[in-house]
């Protein structure tokens, strides 16, 4: 078995800088993480927040006492996350389902929506048009309603930005942050796929987290979108463990490579953490109900903290340059 151990205390340690040299750092210096790391701390939460900022969505509480209220925004940039040559439609369908992606990882259900959308001025109408075509469809399979929103010019490329609110039961809610030492990590489909053009047409597991939240308690999950060898260490650092991932059970998609299916990222698959005893009840029943979706078992929670393989590549960090 080839294994690749990690763990929070030799993870995420942010940079420190003398104070006469803040200035002059670069966000290449820092990677998301770590930019994260120093602007976080500081902004205001109120008491109600029960999920804010470092998950995949925030959630809040209201007079509501059987659910949690839902937030997510999420943006996506020509050149990042899409070609400026590619098909409007298909940038308008992954701009909203990006953000229900995360809705998955909550086990939430997507009600509303604001789009963004900032382009230069000689933008074609035409492929303004069937980028909000491919918004509304997006946004109708999931029964999602487009309630408003904001147009800007730019002179930088086109961005387009998604803000979904919508509800969690109470019971059902879950974060990042619930995984606990011996607990199995499973995905969901096959991890790679961005090479084959998944990351435009991909469909978030919000219908098989629903399903899974109703039947197992799960105690951690995010959807993989920055691939796993970045998310997976987001994962164990919020829920304060280690992790092994047996590196020959990972799920390839066809045309994909190992390297791939850990750093290509824009999978866009659920990894969660749920407790070992549930894996035969959970594996027998998701073939039951999913016939045609893999779930695979690809490692465990725990608290080692070595490092057998530093060279596993990471996945996709904005601001971080290119090896």
């Amino acid at each position: 078995m080839v294994a690749y151990v990690n763990h929070p205390a030799k993870a995420g340690v942010l940079m420190r800088f003398h104070r006469g040299s803040r200035q002059t750092i670069k966000l290449h210096e820092l990677g998301e993480d770590r930019l994260l790391g120093r602007l976080l701390p500081g902004l205001p939460l109120a008491k109600a927040v029960v999920n804010g900022p470092g998950d995949d969505c925030a959630v809040v509480k209201t007079p509501d006492r059987r659910n949690f209220l839902v937030l997510k925004t999420d943006c996506v940039v020509a050149g990042v996350h899409f070609l400026p040559s590619s098909n409007a439609l298909d940038v308008g369908w992954k701009a909203m389902m990006r953000p229900l992606s995360d809705f998955a990882a909550t086990s939430a259900i997507p009600q509303f929506a604001l789009i963004t959308f900032i382009a230069p001025k000689q933008t074609k109408i035409e492929w303004v048009e069937r980028l909000y075509r491919g918004l509304s469809r997006a946004a109708k399979r999931f029964e999602v309603s487009i309630v408003g929103g904001e147009t800007s010019s730019t002179s930088g490329p086109v961005s387009i930005s998604v803000s979904v609110v919508g509800l969690v039961e109470r019971d059902r809610c879950v974060s990042r942050r619930g995984g606990k030492v011996g607990d199995d990590l499973f995905v969901t489909g096959r991890l790679g796929g961005a090479v084959k053009q998944k990351h435009l047409e991909f469909v978030p597991r919000i219908v098989e987290s629903r399903w899974l939240t109703k039947n197992f308690s799960i105690h951690a999950m995010m959807d993989l979108s920055d691939g796993l060898g970045a998310d997976l260490p987001r994962l164990a650092r919020a829920s304060r463990v280690g992790f092994t991932i047996e590196m020959e059970k990972l799920p390839v998609a066809r045309g994909a490579t190992i390297d791939d299916a850990i750093s290509e990222g824009e999978d866009y698959e659920l990894l969660f953490a749920v407790s070992r005893r549930d894996r035969n009840r959970l594996e027998g029943e998701w073939r039951q109900e999913f016939p045609k979706l893999p779930l695979t078992r690809i490692g465990r929670l725990d608290p080692k903290s070595e490092i057998r393989n530093p060279k596993l590549p990471g996945g996709y960090v904005h601001f971080q340059q290119p090896n």
